[in-house]
């Protein structure tokens, strides 16, 4: 049962309605510069920030939305401006979204409201014309990707029934195709992780559909390769994220031998090379020590730690690659964190004697395989270490001549 205080609001937002569409239809049919300027002008006496809501219904639909998603008919004609109103094609649909951005720019505190609202239409696509959901699909890409809206908007979509009928994909496809039309993936990726949606893409498709190659399949087949392509980085990335975490995890129980048989079935089912796994390795070590501990024992407890994980860090690193990859990776890591800087020669040369690297990628590293940073301090720091290795060889080589 409705309230009095309920209809006294309903009759409220009639009669702000009424008004509006008043104000849009003295605007010359067509005209959206004008539509601008009337929308700009009714501002100041139009009620817009307690309105919000139904000021971009309106704006949108044409109409007022009642629960559950469908139109208030009571009789009133439709808005002569809305973005179902709409022609059905990119260009159009952009000149209508200009009036929202002019709105918008002038009327700021409107944002938070587009925002809701646009959320709030979004879950009621099933009960919208398929020309109608293609219009919003459009526009909601633009309203995202100018920045009128942030991809959060698209969060209701997660919804079950929304889902399982395909409707979710299909709306996200669109979207995300307008998106891309107008940005770089790059800048697309920042706002879906901004929006918390960039581990969730999968979750717009129906169940029975839900795997990686149906996900390629779809985008590449919409000319979104940019997109499969970023979706795999970023699965790459989460990837590696687990599997730093389960060795810190691991080791910090002491579970050494686990953590190598866990890591023996990562080289077959990450398909990550051994260059790249080696470099998770040694970040997984480090994170696995509390380093919060007084300056003057750092240097011990570096020592101790690779000494202790030698034979972890040994089983992957197999390959002259891998072992310069693993130096790398140490000088990046010692870069970065300058607790550890000095020790870089006194740990390549434990984990030359533990047999982890061996002389010839130490050699390659130090002549041409260093990073860029901080290269000179550390190939500084090297050098006794690499001309004591040359001169061993030589030395060896002197004794074999003879022979």
């Amino acid at each position: 049962m409705v309230t009095d205080s309920e209809m006294l609001q309903l009759d409220h937002i009639s009669i702000f309605r009424d008004s509006l569409i008043s104000v849009l239809a003295t605007a010359t049919p067509g005209n959206l510069d004008e539509i601008s300027q009337k929308l700009d002008a009714a501002g100041n006496t139009l009620e817009y920030r307690r309105y919000a809501e139904n000021l971009f219904e309106i704006l949108i639909a044409g109409r007022l939305i009642a629960p559950g998603g469908t139109f208030v008919e009571d009789g009133t004609e439709a808005s002569p401006f809305s973005m179902f109103s709409s022609p059905d094609d990119l260009a159009s649909i952009k000149k209508h979204v200009e009036v929202f951005n002019k709105l918008m720019r002038r009327y700021k505190y409107l944002q938070r409201g587009f925002e809701d609202t646009l959320s709030n239409l979004l879950q009621y696509l099933n009960k919208f014309t398929p020309e109608d959901t293609n219009k919003l699909a459009i526009a909601t890409g633009l309203f995202c990707a100018s920045g009128l809206a942030s991809l959060v908007v698209l969060n209701v979509l997660f919804k079950e029934h929304l889902v399982k009928e395909g409707l979710s994909l299909q709306f996200v496809t669109t979207v995300f195709k307008t998106y891309l039309g107008e940005q770089t993936v790059e800048q697309f990726g920042q706002n879906l992780s901004r929006s918390g949606m960039s581990d969730r893409l999968l979750d717009f498709f129906p169940p029975n559909k839900r795997d990686e190659n149906a996900f390629a399949r779809h985008f590449e087949a919409e000319d979104m390769k940019q997109l499969v392509a970023f979706h795999n980085r970023k699965q790459v990335a989460m990837r590696k994220e687990n599997i730093i975490e389960t060795i810190k995890t691991l080791l910090e129980e002491g579970k050494l031998a686990e953590c190598l048989a866990y890591l023996k079935t990562q080289v077959k089912e990450s398909g990550l090379p051994e260059p790249e796994l080696i470099s998770l390795v040694w970040i997984g070590v480090m994170a696995s020590v509390d380093w919060g501990t007084r300056a003057d024992q750092i240097d011990n407890m570096i020592l101790k730690q690779v000494n202790q994980y030698s034979k972890l860090l040994k089983s992957f690193c197999t390959s002259p690659k891998t072992e310069i990859a693993l130096l790398q990776t140490i000088q990046v890591n010692f870069y970065e964190d300058a607790r550890f800087t000095k020790q870089f020669r006194a740990v390549s040369q434990l984990l030359y004697k533990n047999d982890v690297v061996s002389e010839a990628a130490i050699l390659y590293w130090a002549e041409k395989g260093a990073k860029a940073q901080g290269r000179n301090m550390f190939t500084n720091q090297m050098a006794p270490f690499v001309e004591w290795l040359k001169n061993a060889s030589d030395d060896e080589e002197d004794e074999e001549d003879e022979e």
